[in-house]
């Protein structure tokens, strides 16, 4: 609760207090409080107002306040004393401070008084060469947005998921860039939905591979598959499980996006959210059949070993078995007794060894013929 306390009063909107205006932000006072700041623009009529450096938020929001038109600020990683300045000049919620700056958050779609707060997880695709028990398929990260009437802005966690391009891909495209800070949410998720099908169409390559070993024909000289390592399927599913705590959160604030009414989201990008959702539900929908699959291909492979082991116990028996003749006969001749079977004969030797011989061999050709051997 002292933390809580603490960011409210940190993120104080900007107002009056005994007739004197609050000091919102102060970048020369606070200079920790750009550091994290990537970019920050103001955009009139779908353009970027030009500026000869890199504007700082505040001086950003007197343009907008002045002129009209957003302001888009991103931020990596920020720490609790470099966004309190932000969070001061545009009044955000304090519990949207606190999950903005320690990350690890579900995705999640709030609304604070004028303001909608968005949380995204961002998924790549590890590149690999082999698939091993240890590999990392996918890396994770966070986008956390923002939006206001007149501001928009990104709070990026992890080292994938930069928002460079896709700034640059709107900044040309200055109809929709027009429509104010709801196009720009719509364009991040769509982008971050795009990043899960190219994640979807990887991992069905692996996962394509690993049932493809699973299932094919044994190496010879071997009683199992050549996909019997359990533990590459068994991590194969983590990152499917870890992909699916993304993606199933996420379907929900997608949905309201797109069918419920809201001050801050333009009539006509809530249309286009309809899309991203149904792009979600398909990728929701592959991850659980991919969730369910490796079910399959897991249980599959340890039937597999079970029949393996199964079948190697076989013949350990029908070998034990073979061998139990000649150790009984010699076990037999090896008593002293003086009265012993055919000891005397000059031909006992030969003909005992044949018997014992022949025994052996008849006992493997029936299990042979059983397909114990």
């Amino acid at each position: 609760m002292s933390m809580i306390r603490d960011l409210r009063a940190a993120v104080r909107p900007a107002g009056r207090k005994n007739g004197a205006p609050y000091d919102a932000y102060d970048a020369t006072r606070d200079p920790a409080a750009v550091t994290a700041v990537v970019d920050c623009a103001v955009y009139r009529e779908g353009r970027r107002v030009p500026s000869a450096t890199m504007l700082s938020p505040h001086e950003a929001m007197l343009q907008v306040r002045r002129n009209g038109g957003f302001a888009w600020i991103g931020l990596h990683e920020p720490t609790e004393e470099e966004f309190a300045g932000i969070a001061r000049e545009f009044g955000l919620h304090p519990l949207a401070v606190e999950d903005a700056v320690h990350a690890h958050q579900r995705p999640k779609l709030e609304r604070y008084d004028d303001t909608l707060f968005t949380v995204f997880k961002t998924i790549h695709y590890v590149e690999h060469a082999e698939l091993t028990a240890t590999s990392e398929i996918v890396e994770t990260g966070e986008v956390m947005c923002f939006t206001g009437r007149d501001f928009f802005i990104t709070v990026r966690h992890g080292g994938q998921g930069s928002l460079r391009a896709l700034r640059h891909r709107l900044q040309d495209d200055p109809e929709l860039l027009a429509k104010g800070p709801s196009a720009v949410l719509h364009t991040i998720a769509d982008h971050v939905v795009d990043g899960y099908l190219a994640v979807v169409d990887a991992m069905q390559d692996d996962i394509d591979e690993v049932e493809t070993e699973v299932f094919s024909a044994p190496r010879k000289g071997r009683g199992t598959s050549r996909g019997t390592d359990a533990g590459r399927i068994y991590q194969l599913k983590r990152e499917v499980l870890e992909f699916k705590r993304a993606v199933a959160p996420m379907v929900r604030p997608m949905q309201m996006l797109s069918e419920r009414p809201m001050r801050l989201i333009d009539p006509d990008i809530q249309n286009y959210f309809r899309d991203v959702a149904d792009h979600l539900t398909r990728v929701q929908e592959q991850v659980v059949g991919f969730d369910e699959l490796l079910n399959s291909i897991l249980q599959a492979n340890l039937a597999q070993a079970s029949v393996a082991q199964n079948e190697d116990m076989r013949k350990i028996t029908s070998w034990a078995a073979i061998i139990a003749v000649p150790t009984m006969v010699c076990g037999v001749y090896g008593m002293n007794f003086d009265y012993m079977p055919e000891v005397k004969w000059r031909y006992g030797y030969p003909l005992v060894v044949g018997v014992t011989v022949a025994i052996c061999f008849g006992i493997h050709r029936i299990l042979k013929r059983n397909g114990w051997l």
